[in-house]
């Protein structure tokens, strides 16, 4: 007779509340990461790569549950099956009506896409799932080449630290810098409303994806050229080709993006569960135009604020003051909800746009003639940049509910005036 698996359940970490409350058909809180081949996938190869993969992730085959009070996860016995790719980018996963995977994996001509509703994880996350899957894939895939010496798995840590809450872990609690952090809210300036972004949604609420590949040493050069790092060039360069699409009465607000910060790089932590605060860098341009020089230094210097230790902190300390709060504790999840919604709402009003760099993917040497790039894609409000490179290929990809593209031409157009050779691909 068959023993059932034992269910357990694990409650959301602090940043994953807010995506359940807030998903919905226009924006489905779900992000894809990518890896293209130089060959066509095998399904039934991927199958037994997904297969060998997911033991190391336990946490993954969960279902997302609605309690009283709060969301959790309950773990199933659903296995993950590969698919071939038939949705629209970054279609909705998360129905609260149906006990299924928060994650799926598909394959398209010599693509492998990760697709993850955004509670389960968060990009970095992610990003170690898709390693590990492409690692397996190839070993199997061509195994005259690897078996007698595999290359050497990197994200390969117990299964406590990858299940790790590290908000519960690293927040300083109501102690000095909590008081701080309450202090300091109250003595914020009033700032302007910032420019809100506006077109023609596109019908069945799907999205627009462009991508444009090109050499990294090229943009680091280029970064290098204007004295700065290669996040805070793209991050100018966003907010450089939203201006030059404002209305004149509109360039009086400034214009502000929303990024992300991996808070791994801050402290010790090697989870697959989110992990991360955002900040909010904005530039607001003059009577007459500023130079893309002078806004490359004030983007910097809004950078540099917002890595502060301190202001990473109170940053942590948001995060986890509705968790905290006993009040809070005890309102029903209906409640919460409709609270979370206001406060998503909110969050958007101070905002024009979003953009998120991975940064390097790194994969074994030997792999280095199967795997051409990866790319990173996320299901958006409004137009959203992705960010991430692997060895000489760096892919940014915008993805946009609206049809019109200005915005895009002119990032790409900047970029080609200025020497770089790009290789741009669309969904639609």
């Amino acid at each position: 007779m068959k023993q059932s698996r034992k269910t357990e359940w694990t409650r959301l970490d602090n940043a994953s509340k807010i995506f359940p409350s807030n998903c919905n058909r226009r924006d489905t809180k779900v992000f894809r990461v990518s890896c293209e081949l130089y060959e066509t996938v095998e399904p039934e190869i991927l199958q037994q790569a997904l297969d060998k993969a997911i033991q190391n992730f336990p946490l993954f085959k969960s279902v997302l549950r609605r309690g009283l009070f709060w969301y959790y996860f309950e773990t199933t016995n659903i296995e993950p099956t590969v698919e071939e790719e038939t949705n629209p980018v970054c279609a909705p996963i998360y129905f609260k009506d149906k006990r299924n995977l928060l994650f799926r994996v598909f394959y398209y001509h010599n693509r492998i896409n990760l697709e993850i509703f955004h509670a389960l994880s968060d990009g970095t996350g992610a990003l170690w799932f898709m390693q590990t899957l492409v690692h397996y894939y190839l070993v199997l895939k061509h195994k005259e080449n690897f078996s007698a010496k595999p290359p050497r798995l990197d994200y390969h840590v117990s299964t406590s630290k990858k299940k790790d809450d590290s908000f519960k872990r690293y927040f300083v609690g109501e102690g000095i810098m909590a008081k701080k952090f309450k202090d300091d809210r109250g003595k914020q300036d009033k700032k302007p409303t910032p420019y809100h972004l506006k077109g023609t949604r596109i019908e069945d609420n799907r999205m627009k994806l462009i991508e444009g590949a090109m050499s990294t040493k090229d943009i680091l050069e280029l970064a290098r050229r204007y004295n700065t790092t290669l996040t805070i060039f793209f991050t100018s360069l966003f907010i450089f080709s939203i201006y030059r699409e404002m209305a004149e009465p509109a360039k009086k607000r400034p214009v502000v993006l929303s990024i992300p910060i991996n808070l791994r790089k801050f402290y010790e932590s090697v989870t697959i569960r989110n992990f991360f605060t955002t900040m909010r860098i904005g530039y607001q341009f003059g009577r007459e135009n500023s130079s893309f020089e002078e806004l490359i230094q004030g983007v910097s210097e809004c950078f540099q604020k917002e890595l502060k230790e301190d202001q990473i902190n109170r940053n942590l300390n948001l995060f986890m003051a509705l968790e905290k709060n006993l009040l809070t504790r005890v309102i029903p999840l209906s409640i919460k909800d409709y609270s979370l919604r206001v406060a998503q709402k909110i969050f958007d009003q101070g905002i024009t746009a979003a953009l998120s760099n991975t940064g390097t993917i790194s994969m074994p040497p030997e792999f280095g003639s199967y795997i051409r790039q990866f790319g990173i894609t996320t299901s958006a409000r409004r137009p959203q940049v992705g960010i991430c490179s692997y060895g000489d290929r760096l892919v940014v990809s915008f993805t946009s509910p609206f049809q019109e593209t200005d915005i895009q031409r002119n990032f790409f157009q900047f970029l080609a005036q200025l020497g770089v050779e790009i290789e741009i691909a669309s969904n639609l």
